[in-house]
């Protein structure tokens, strides 16, 4: 990747945390922990890697990708409205009566999400069904698709793993926001995934493992993933949880705050004055 994508890509994921940022504090609460700890490869995949189409959000041979972890939806709509599937105004209303925008994504309500998510487990399972589907239909989509490591304890996340290396869904790419927190606190002292990488692997996955904010990373990952054709990938993204947020960033309980838009502007001031 040359220089100046990479700038490019980078641009957009601080903007796409400013968005968030802001989306959230003019809410008066949210969940901004694992928000902001998946807006790099949101950008990377909306503003890089996927084929998709703003004015045709259903187009039949777009990519797809599908938020497992459906209560990061804040970033994800914001990654969309910077993309141009709706107006940056439609942020203003998250999970407000009569809003496009609830608090967990919603593929009846929002243009451009693929799959309702929020029952942790279930959208990863989806995701699986929509890329056999591709492949039966000899559709040459790709199929993207995030998890959380507190998602991860979920029993339904392994039967995917197992039905997707047994299929050979080499059509899906993976990410795990392995961001060590999870809603009641640090995945290891609730239910420790110990090596994920091991478990992937032995789950018959090709495996990378690599720095979730290093976007040039990511994308070799991708890349890698690409050319796999004989089983599905996971990219395990070691993050952190509230990344770029001053006031969330590298504390424990991050999952879901309450603040107004004052504070919120003061943490985008304090991003932009980060450069």
């Amino acid at each position: 990747m040359d220089k100046e994508k990479l700038a490019y890509l980078n641009g957009q994921a601080k903007e796409i945390r400013k968005l968030t940022i802001e989306e959230i504090g003019t809410l008066g609460s949210g969940h901004i922990g694992g928000s902001m700890s998946i807006a790099d490869v949101l950008a990377l995949l909306y503003f890089h890697r996927m084929k998709v189409d703003p004015a045709q959000p259903r187009l039949k041979d777009r990519d797809q990708l599908v938020v497992s972890k459906g209560h990061a939806g804040p970033a994800v709509y914001s990654a969309l409205a910077l993309k141009g599937f709706f107006p940056k105004d439609w942020l203003k209303t998250l999970n407000q009566g009569g809003t496009k925008l609830p608090s967990h994504c919603d593929r009846n309500l929002t243009p451009g999400i693929d799959m309702t998510a929020g029952s942790l487990g279930q959208g990863f399972s989806a995701a699986l069904g929509i890329a056999l589907g591709l492949r039966i239909d000899k559709n040459p989509a790709r199929v993207y698709t995030i998890i959380g490591d507190g998602e991860s304890d979920e029993g339904q996340i392994w039967e995917g793993a197992l039905f997707g290396a047994a299929q050979r869904l080499a059509n899906v790419t993976a990410f795990t926001d392995f961001n060590k927190q999870q809603l009641d606190g640090y995945v290891k002292d609730i239910l420790d995934l110990g090596d994920l990488k091991a478990k992937w692997l032995a789950f018959g996955w090709y495996t990378q493992e690599v720095d979730g904010h290093d976007i040039e990373a990511l994308d070799a990952a991708i890349e890698k993933s690409l050319a796999c054709k004989d089983k599905p990938s996971m990219i395990i993204m070691n993050t952190i949880k509230g990344k770029g947020c001053n006031f969330a960033e590298g504390i424990e309980k991050n999952h879901s705050m309450a603040f107004d838009l004052a504070k919120a502007r003061e943490a985008i001031a304090a991003l932009d004055a980060a450069d």
